[in-house]
């Protein structure tokens, strides 16, 4: 592998979601900020939703990690699950035995128990959905009916939902409406413009232990940016692939047409062309035609005005 031919200690371009690796970019960083705020103030239901691989399993993580030590969590990472299903995983996850026959009565009796001795504890509880478009509309009403739970003050239960934007569209339906009455804090992630990509393969390079210049230049951090879209997962696939396309060919640094060669074998990727940067003449061509377009534009203007 590149390892060792980079000077690099690690894979910098994994599709692991690993916290070590957060870059903290803005769109992240607001999305973090929403998410303490709101579980600080004890509001009912949270939503993060993004496009695929925009880095919301990161940022959930990354909240499992930092959140504070008052909060006791509950992490459901696999929701597809039918209600009676989803009620013993949150159950097991905050350490309630249930009996197998287990029914609606006896968890509600002894989740509430358990809230409640969270809450004596000067504490709070916190469910977080990772893949929540993926809940059945029955596990999601089921979900709200969790969340009854409360003192005269404050909710037993909050829950923080990390979903694609297929998540709304569910949430839209009218037999879900008093649920998402209770969604008091939502944040919608953004995708990366070509100067976060550039900051955020830089970034990703120096954790993974790389101490030279610029892997990828500016010029190939244009290209990722044009082939991903500015989405953090395809970024990786492709940076991943032009470093191996680079070491291949003995390179020190990733080269245009390797980040082009990537992009043609990827298929989450937009297939781009390395012309713009390899042809210099062609650059000034598209330079002098749109100075000579302007010119053409403010001598028919002052015509027109003499006339």
């Amino acid at each position: 592998m590149y390892l060792y031919h980079f000077g690099i200690r690690e894979l910098p371009f994994t599709l692991t979601p690993n916290t070590s690796y957060f870059f903290g970019l803005p769109s992240h960083n607001e999305a973090m900020q929403v998410l303490l705020t709101a579980l600080k103030t004890g509001e009912g239901f949270i939503k993060v939703t993004g496009e695929v691989g925009t880095g919301k399993t990161l940022i959930c993580r990354k909240l499992l990690n930092e959140i504070p030590d008052f909060f006791v969590t509950a992490y459901v990472p696999n929701p597809m699950l039918a209600p009676t299903e989803l009620r013993r995983a949150v159950a097991n996850e905050l350490g309630v035995e249930l009996s197998t026959d287990c029914d609606q009565q006896e968890f509600t009796q002894k989740i509430q128990q358990r809230l409640i001795d969270i809450h004596q504890q000067q504490k709070s509880a916190v469910l977080i959905i990772d893949e929540a478009q993926a809940l059945p509309t029955e596990s999601i009403e089921a979900l709200r009916l969790m969340t009854n739970l409360e003192t005269e003050s404050r909710k037993l239960l909050q829950v923080v939902l990390f979903g694609q934007p297929e998540l709304d569209e569910k949430l839209a339906l009218p037999e879900l409406r008093q649920l998402r009455q209770r969604i008091t804090f939502s944040y919608s992630l953004a995708l990366m413009d070509t100067d976060q990509v550039y900051q955020y393969v830089r970034h990703r390079t120096n954790v993974a232990g790389y101490r030279g210049g610029d892997l990828f230049n500016r010029q190939c951090c244009e290209l990722l940016y044009r082939a991903s879209g500015g989405t953090p997962r395809v970024v990786n696939v492709l940076a991943h692939k032009a470093l191996m396309l680079a070491y291949g060919e003995g390179k020190n640094v990733v080269e245009p047409e390797h980040v082009a060669a990537a992009s043609a074998d990827t298929e989450a990727a937009r297939t781009v062309s390395t012309q713009w940067w390899q042809n210099p003449r062609g650059q000034w061509a598209i330079i002098a035609a749109a100075v000579l377009t302007l010119a053409v534009i403010v001598s028919v203007w002052n015509m027109g005005a003499a006339l």
